[in-house]
């Protein structure tokens, strides 16, 4: 069905009259004529009849004309939407580890809006489980344009940029034998019930690893997700708690303690799709948080 014919239907419907019709669509009326009988012959209805010079809508006319504005409506709305896209403009999906939302991904969103004033660019934020694992999936399934998130190993379709870079601290609740302690060696926390971050947290191994170079292990408690959930059990009286260095501990019930041994820092990442066609906004974002990562 030609587009074009959609067009000077809609047009003839609202004027009832082949001349002005015409004229404003700048052709012919022997074009607009051919062009309506051959729409009329396609669909195998008559849309139009003659009430004296004018052309009125036939029912199955009019029931077509409602339809045709609607899809004609849609077609245009998402043309101007990709014409927004290609200028630079539009829609980017982006998710975030939650110790990210309060102030680093914000930070390049903001810095990247104040860049563009004259561009119309919408950002949409969304809600994850808070793995990384999770992240990853929607980047795959296209849920996502931007993660920001940890790195995970054997993902060759995803290319990650090192963004920001946070330490590990423990958190004792207030009370606890170890409060009075600005600094620990990690050796000095094995005889403490510690709440762990869930096998699925990229966290989990990390952590793991650095009790393995102090020879030993401590008892789990509780295992759970977020970082957030593991800081708060820790502050609720649950046990120790190794976790991110992240704003929020500043107004939970518990000591911040560094870390002295075994040092570590955690890398945080941007995580996109390699090897596929992104739109201008996103590679245009995305170049940003490169030039403007703090690491």
């Amino acid at each position: 069905m030609n587009l074009y014919h959609l067009r000077y239907f809609v047009t003839l419907a609202h004027l009832e009259h082949y001349t002005k019709a015409a004229e404003i669509l700048a052709i012919t009326q022997p074009s607009l004529s051919h062009a309506i009988a051959s729409l009329e012959k396609e669909l195998g209805v008559k849309l139009f009849e003659k009430e004296g010079r004018n052309v009125v809508l036939t029912k199955c006319g009019q029931a077509f004309l409602t339809d045709v504005e609607h899809a004609l409506d849609m077609l245009d709305s998402s043309v101007n939407k990709l014409q927004m896209t290609g200028s630079g403009e539009g829609r980017i999906d982006i998710v975030q580890l939650r110790v990210l939302s309060s102030i680093i991904v914000p930070g390049f969103v903001k810095g990247f809006l104040d860049s563009k004033p004259d561009k119309n660019i919408d950002f949409h934020f969304h809600g994850s489980t808070g793995m990384s694992t999770d992240m990853i999936q929607g980047l795959k399934d296209r849920k996502y344009d931007v993660a920001f998130c940890s790195m995970l190993d054997h993902e060759p379709l995803i290319e990650f940029v090192p963004i920001a870079r946070q330490e590990l601290v423990l958190v004792v609740p207030n009370g606890h034998p170890l409060e009075s302690r600005d600094r620990i060696d990690l050796k000095e926390t094995l005889e403490y019930p510690q709440i762990a971050f869930s096998k699925r947290s990229g966290l989990r191994p990390v952590i793991d690893k650095l009790f393995e170079k102090c020879g030993g292990r401590p008892e789990y408690v509780y295992s759970v997700e977020e970082d957030q959930a593991v800081a708060g059990l820790a502050g609720a009286g649950f046990g120790i708690a190794v976790v991110p260095n992240m704003p929020v501990l500043n107004y939970m019930p518990v000591k911040i303690i560094q870390i002295e041994k075994p040092t570590w820092e955690r890398v945080f990442y941007m995580a996109t799709l390699k090897n596929v066609y992104q739109a201008p906004v996103i590679n245009e974002f995305r170049k940003y948080v490169i030039e403007h990562a703090d690491l």
